[in-house]
């Protein structure tokens, strides 16, 4: 079968982690899922060889055909899942796209963009390694960062609150709308988007708290 491509959305597996900062990949595919299962199809595939849950997506506005992962590897081995997926479907780096969380921008704040470094990611560390690569692309959620560095191991798993919350699930929604630019309109007009989507909801909220 013909797919547009790889989604993978970082997280790690278990309740344990579930609806905190370093699962905003998880989440964001979650919203994906809901979507096709109402203007589109979802099949479930078995992703066991590849130690991920996969399904077979197929969604108009996403212009057709994907496989959506999400590694069951843990975080920091994100590679062992994504490398093989690739290499089974004959699909090349440059058909994959990342969603993660990202230390570097606040809650609301999104990014798009190819390649470029792993700004100390270790689950983007563990993809490029094992592809060779870090040509392929990445759709970047804010989840802030704590006020010591020290703090990073800890912040990451932990679940947000108040307004910072209410930011990240706007963000979210707006990571699909990005993801759909993408595919329709290019690489710029997603960056873009993602871009004015950020000022956007952080305009919105200082709004209403003014």
């Amino acid at each position: 079968m013909d797919y547009r491509g790889v989604l993978v959305g970082l997280g790690n597996p278990g309740p344990k982690y579930d609806g905190t900062r370093h699962n905003t990949g998880f989440l964001l595919l979650d919203r994906l899922l809901d979507m096709a299962h109402l203007d589109g199809s979802v099949s479930e595939q078995n992703g066991k060889r590849f130690d991920c849950e996969l399904w077979r997506v197929q969604l108009e506005a996403l212009g057709g055909t994907w496989l959506v992962a999400k590694p069951m590897t843990y975080m920091n081995l994100s590679g062992q899942c994504v490398q093989p997926l690739l290499a089974w479907h004959k699909m090349s780096p440059k058909d994959l796209v990342v969603v993660h969380d990202e230390l570097d921008l606040p809650p609301g704040a999104l990014r798009f963009k190819f390649g470029g470094g792993n700004a100390g990611h270790n689950g983007l560390k563990s993809i490029t390694e094992r592809l060779g690569t870090p040509d392929f692309y990445r759709l970047r959620i804010g989840i802030g960062h704590p006020e010591h560095r020290s703090a990073v191991a800890d912040w990451v798993l932990t679940r947000m609150s108040g307004t910072d919350a209410d930011m990240w699930q706007e963000a979210l929604d707006a990571g699909l709308e990005t993801l759909m630019r993408f595919v329709n309109k290019g690489l710029e007009q997603a960056v873009t988007y993602a871009n004015r989507a950020s000022k956007r909801i952080a305009q919105d909220f200082a709004d209403k708290t003014a």
